[in-house]
């Protein structure tokens, strides 16, 4: 059987020679020689498709793999002629790609052709042969593998405009990897190959600015010693020279600033994709991590988005075109948030970054500006919903640790544009609210609840009550609608408690009584509460659905109304008439009347449902009832 196979094989072998590359070898005018290209091409599709369409056929997997290295064999030979190899260049690197998905030989063979024509053409033409093979939309992701590859060996072997190619090259990269890793299920060996041959390419980058700057230095040494030596008319011609090296240096200022900026796209890409493997995940992100020193990325300045913005700037320059170009390049921010998470999670990475962690912390939790960047970028991570579960509960723990102990609060409200930050605080918050909302553990819930408690006391006071109410309006959950009603009960007690003590500070009683200014007593929080009880859409709130915001606004009302009246004051406005008035027609009685209808509708129904509404709407009810006879007393006076 063995034999057979052998033999079979034999025939196949020579028919490529016979048939297919002698006439490349013999062919004399272009037409003839096209033909045979596309011959060729075809045959080896017949080939690599029947050994895909038959996984489980050795055979065919074997035809492949001696096909594939016969064609290989011809390139190396000595006797190709140049525009023959230059005709077929343009066609191979697609047809030997999609034997990378037969076997790993033939990946191997595939990958050995490509390098081949690259060092055979030229690397300019290969680059945008490569690019267009990438733009094609495959299934299977190894057929992207060579071509990667491939990608890496040409940008070494560029000579000139560097910046302009790696340009072209990384859109292009960086869409097949988001398009592989959208359409392959977890656990896809291949795709580890994949972005193995992505970090191989941010290597090559690398060692081309390093190359560079070996030049521009040899160069700007001999240029110094031949300014001295030379004449005025040889001084003149090196003037122009030396203006040509500086706009090179420019150029690999650019390219250094897209290296970095492809290294962040290519962490953010890989712990999404590669989560699950997290010994090779974590391979990749300490070979990214190498990469920062030499971008002059930092922890501090990643985690705070300045590096980020910094190396944008430098790659943009002011171009509007640019911007459009950026777009490709959208998870930056993600990808630095998890660089500094990922040196959080292991010591590995961050040596491999050459960073100390604890500085960057020690940093962080003394400077509340850099802290509230930090949050900006941190919601990156919180917010992305294909992010695994345990890298939002590393950046969780971060923050934790960012703002745990004696952190700074001393700014200075005057030279301070709040405008500037708060936006971002609030996006924070709400990307925070949904892990909340959202995690699947009730650890990660807890541990997100004290994050989310934790930026919102970092907020000065002043805005805490602007954010809180914010938070609440652009959110649907009844159940968080009661969480921050609670948080906003809690700071109203807060400030309370530490009003009253003031006061009772007899030193300095008459003084402070007079320049007390209550930030969160006033009328937003009966704002709060008509949100609640009397929605902007009109009506009384839907219930039992609402019924854990409803429960939180009437306990935040009775609070607020019982400790005005005991303090004998009325910054909220809560005491006055008109507002006694609308609370028991608007709010109340129209709400009891909901109640009081559910309640005799289900109260005598042995249905599970009605049995858990009467238990839901219970508190609701005794708590309303509080509320009307505390707003009843205080009306008596004035009827």
């Amino acid at each position: 059987m063995e034999n057979k196979i052998k033999e079979r094989v034999t025939v196949l072998v020579e028919f490529i020679r016979v048939s297919l590359i002698r006439p490349l070898i013999e062919a004399g005018d272009p037409h003839q020689s096209e033909n045979s290209i596309s011959e060729l091409v075809n045959f080896l599709e017949t080939i690599s498709d029947a050994a895909l369409l038959d996984p489980d056929n050795e055979d065919a997997k074997y035809n492949a793999f001696e096909v594939l290295s016969e064609v290989y064999a011809y390139l190396c030979s000595p006797s190709p002629d140049q525009e023959v190899i230059d005709s077929l260049s343009f066609e191979l690197p697609k047809a030997v790609s999609k034997f990378a998905s037969v076997s790993d030989e033939c990946l191997k063979i595939a990958e050995s052709v490509i390098n081949q024509l690259i060092t055979m053409c030229s690397p300019r033409d290969m680059l945008s042969i490569l690019c267009e093979a990438l733009a094609k939309i495959v299934k299977t992701s190894a057929y992207f593998t060579p071509l990667l590859s491939g990608l890496s060996k040409v940008i070494l072997s560029i000579r000139r405009h560097h910046y302009e190619q790696v340009k072209v090259a990384v859109p292009v990269i960086v869409n097949v990897l988001k398009f592989v890793t959208s359409e392959t299920d977890d656990g896809d060996t291949e795709i580890e190959g994949l972005f193995d041959r992505a970090v191989g390419i941010a290597n090559s980058i690398h060692t081309v600015c390093t190359k560079l700057v070996c030049d521009i230095f040899i160069y700007y040494i001999s240029c110094f010693v031949e300014l001295f030596l030379a004449t005025l008319y040889k001084f003149s011609i090196r003037v122009l020279t030396f203006c040509a090296v500086q706009q090179e240096g420019k150029s690999n200022e650019k390219l250094c600033a897209l290296l970095g900026l492809y290294v962040l796209e290519i962490m953010a890409l890989v712990s999404i994709s590669l989560n699950q493997n997290k010994v090779s995940c974590q391979h990749l992100v300490s070979q990214l991590s190498r990469l920062f020193p030499y971008c002059g990325l930092s922890y501090l300045g990643l985690i705070t988005g300045n590096d980020v913005d910094k190396m944008t700037s430098i790659v943009i320059g002011g171009a509007e075109d640019e911007v459009d170009y950026m777009s490709c390049l959208s998870d930056l921010k993600l990808g630095a948030s998890l660089s500094v998470i990922w040196g959080h999670i292991s010591d590995e990475v961050a040596q491999a970054a050459e960073e100390d962690l604890t500085t960057v912390k020690d940093e962080l939790r003394s400077n509340q500006l850099r802290r509230w960047q930090t949050v900006g970028m941190l919601k990156h991570m919180y917010s992305f919903v294909s992010l695994p579960s345990d890298l939002k509960k590393h950046a969780i723990d971060f923050l934790l640790c960012i703002t745990d102990g004696n952190v700074s609060q001393n700014l200075d409200d005057e030279y301070i544009d709040f405008a500037l930050y708060m936006p971002s605080l609030f996006a924070a918050l709400q990307a925070i609210k949904m892990v909340i909302i959202y995690a699947p553990n009730t650890v990660l819930r807890k541990l997100a609840f004290d994050a989310f408690k934790r930026v919102l006391a970092d907020i000065p006071t002043s805005r805490r009550f602007e954010i809180l109410k914010a938070l609440i309006t652009n959110t649907n959950s009844s159940s968080m609608i009661a969480i921050l009603l609670d948080l906003v009960k809690g700071e109203i007690h807060a400030e309370s408690s530490k009003r009253i003590s003031t006061i009772n500070d007899e030193v300095q009683q008459t003084e402070n009584k007079e320049c007390w200014s209550p930030l969160l007593w006033n009328a937003n929080v009966l704002e709060l509460v008509e949100l609640v009880l009397r929605p902007p859409k009109g009506g009384p709130p839907p219930l039992p659905e609402h019924g854990d915001a409803v429960l939180s606004a009437l306990n935040l009302y009775r609070f607020v109304l019982i400790t005005e009246s005991s303090g004998k004051t009325n910054y909220s406005g809560v005491l006055s008439q008109n507002n006694l008035h609308k609370a028991y027609h608007e709010w109340f009685l129209p709400l009891r009347t909901l109640v009081t209808g559910i309640m005799t509708q289900n109260r005598n129904d042995s249905d599970q449902l009605a049995v858990d509404t009467v238990c839901q709407l219970n508190p609701i009810e005794m708590v309303l009832y509080r509320c009307i006879e505390l707003v009843e007393e205080n009306l008596k006076p004035s009827t």
